[in-house]
């Protein structure tokens, strides 16, 4: 469980919504026209902007924000070290007994591959090609969220552009502009908020984790090669640990 992700959506929407109804106008701030304005024009120019293969994949996507583990880099390293220990001492046939152990699909595929004797060059084709591929994946779920950061906003201008229009019409009663304006400018402050507050943050956070997945992803890479090619489990490590920050490293046991 991502807390991060938690505790900001939490900590931030509960300061704004105690702020809102500290003030004793605080029922202004609530007006369904306006939520159906900025909701209904966001929702459908995403399903418009894209396909229901993409769209299909939201529930996913958020979920991958609030519920993300992966696994530990250094953990990662200690496998493949494991792993280059009993190729040296067994040979690069003997590891093929622990691909039923290993959980992450890309490091088993990877393993696979040197086991099978594949030449290093395809190897590192075929795992960054699958590197690409998840990344456009990723890539994708981010121009989801994008997508609400950008539309957000944009309808409510909208909405307030059509509650002015609305307080124009109007003019001929100066009680009804203030409460006309406050009005108009609702749709801005959800559009603003539902930006700031939810897309812009997830989106932030997803770029984060296809970071710290594409790094982990590339030292499987340079850790699969290193052991195909026989190096010693200390230059494996010593390798692997440039990967990491000088306090995170994995020390020799």
């Amino acid at each position: 469980m991502d807390l991060s992700t938690i505790i900001g959506l939490l900590v931030g929407w509960g300061l704004v919504m105690s702020a809102i109804l500290s003030s004793p106008g605080w029922g202004f701030f609530f007006d369904f026209g306006a939520a159906l304005i900025v909701i209904g024009g966001t929702t459908g120019s995403i399903i418009m902007n894209f396909p229901f293969e993409y769209l299909i994949r939201m529930p996913a996507v958020l979920t991958k924000t609030f519920l993300h583990k992966a696994p530990s880099t250094v953990d990662t390293i200690s496998q493949l070290v494991s792993i280059a220990e009993k190729a040296r001492r067994e040979g690069i046939l003997a590891i093929e007994r622990e691909l039923a152990v290993i959980e992450d699909d890309f490091m088993r595929d990877g393993i696979r591959l040197a086991v099978d004797g594949t030449d290093p060059e395809t190897i590192r084709t075929i795992l960054e090609i699958d590197l690409a591929t998840s990344d456009s994946r990723h890539q994708m779920g981010k121009g989801l969220l994008k997508g609400i950061a950008t539309y957000a906003p944009a309808f409510g201008m909208i909405g307030t552009l059509i509650g002015l229009i609305q307080m124009l019409q109007a003019l001929d009663d100066p009680s009804q502009i203030g409460i006309g304006m406050a009005n108009a400018l609702v749709t801005t402050f959800y559009g603003a908020i539902i930006a700031n507050l939810f897309a812009i943050p997830l989106v932030g956070k997803l770029d984060i984790r296809n970071r710290e997945e594409m790094e982990r992803r590339e030292l499987v890479v340079e850790g699969i090669l290193s052991i195909q090619s026989g190096d010693n489990p200390r230059v494996v490590q010593d390798k692997l640990n440039t990967f990491l920050a000088p306090g995170k490293r994995v020390s020799e046991d």
